[in-house]
């Protein structure tokens, strides 16, 4: 009699348990649909809908949010610093001292990104050179600079861009992971409309994948590499700035010449409608004034 009983509770356990496994089957099957489902009707964040692939129960991780401070505790993202430096340096030869300022840039592995030089008054000549270095060597390079002849000013800035990098770097692990999401969804779609729906959304994502990275790639250039611009000038002449010449002050005695020529003409032309006008006046009253009776003498008055 008990063996009856005991055989009779493991047949109620065995059915139970199948009963278990359809039921979680067909809650696993349904789980995709709903997903497809959902993105049909519009829904836009990946972390609305769970996704399921076949054989398995498991759900998609939430999005993570760009603005967790844990990105800065698991990354180790160190400071990011970008150094930037302004000199302007006297020397006596300034093509000569560009092309030292290259000699400098090579030793420190790093290059020139922009050189000018321009005539000014007197031949006196002025020039432009931008240098992009690494950062270990940006002391060293602005030291060497200052070496090649008399500065007359220098400023360096420090600007810190941590808080910015971290956070886009936040940012593009969440589009990384929606992306994933989005790719596992559409290997479920069957239905056109669901599989042109999921395309929009990785379109888009991708695209602010993309600015993102570039961005970052942006900054890590500004980090890595600092910059300095170095402003290069002669000194000035004997007497001042442009000196003594007498062929300058004949052409500036000529040039004011033409110049008061030249306002005399534009007042003229000014002042034509107001001649104009006042010749018209003075001919009425010349008219007005020949029409006008001669006076009769008083003598003849005095007759009468």
């Amino acid at each position: 009699m008990n063996y009856k009983i005991i055989a009779l509770l493991m047949v109620c356990i065995v059915a139970v348990a199948s009963a278990g496994c359809m039921s979680l089957s067909a809650g696993s099957s349904s789980s995709a649909q709903d997903t497809v489902q959902n993105y049909g009707s519009g829904v836009r964040s990946v972390s609305e809908a769970k996704v399921s692939w076949a054989g398995s129960s498991a759900a998609s991780a939430p999005v993570p949010s760009s603005a967790s401070s844990t990105i800065v505790i698991e990354n180790g993202v160190n400071t990011k610093i970008i150094k930037t430096a302004s000199v302007t340096v006297e020397v006596k030869d300034v093509t000569g001292a560009v092309e030292t300022l290259k000699t400098i840039a090579g030793q420190k592995d790093g290059y020139i990104s922009s050189t000018s030089i321009q005539k000014n008054f007197n031949d006196r000549l002025s020039g432009y050179v931008v240098l992009r270095i690494p950062q270990a060597e940006f002391e060293n390079t602005l030291d060497g600079i200052k070496a090649i002849g008399t500065v007359k000013s220098a400023s360096t800035q420090g600007e810190d861009v941590t808080e910015e990098y971290v956070d886009l770097q936040a940012q593009k692990t969440s589009y990384q992971n929606q992306l994933a999401q989005y790719n596992a969804i559409m290997k479920q779609s069957t239905k056109v409309e669901d599989i042109i729906k999921v395309q929009e959304q990785i379109d888009r994502v991708q695209t602010e994948l993309n600015r993102l990275e570039g961005r970052l790639k942006y900054l890590n250039s500004r980090v890595d590499l600092s910059t300095i611009s170095v402003s290069l000038q002669e000194p000035e002449p004997v007497g001042g700035d442009t000196g003594h010449n007498f062929v300058s002050t004949i052409n500036e005695g000529i040039a004011g010449f033409f110049g008061m020529i030249d306002a005399l003409i534009v007042l003229f032309f000014t002042l034509i409608p107001l001649i104009i006008l006042g010749a018209i006046g003075y001919g009425i009253y010349r008219w007005k004034k020949g029409n006008k009776p001669a006076p009769v003498p008083a003598e003849l008055t005095e007759k009468k």
